[in-house]
């Protein structure tokens, strides 16, 4: 627990129901850059899709 209240990074009223509306927004970098895939995430990918056609498959032949 710390000794005073100079060691927390925010304040009561910066994170409380008084806190100012203005919020600091860092600029992140959320732009998508084209690579080549991992092979592990491919595999996951074809897995879901693979399980996903399988579970689809299963409810229609259950309603029929």
């Amino acid at each position: 627990m710390p000794d005073s209240d100079s060691e927390w990074k925010y304040e009561l009223d910066d994170v409380g129901e008084d806190a100012e509306a203005e919020a600091e927004i860092e600029d992140f970098d959320l732009s998508v850059h084209p690579g080549s895939p991992s092979a592990e995430n491919a595999f996951f990918v074809a897995l879901g899709a693979l399980t996903m056609l399988a579970l689809f498959g299963r409810l229609v032949l259950l309603a029929v």
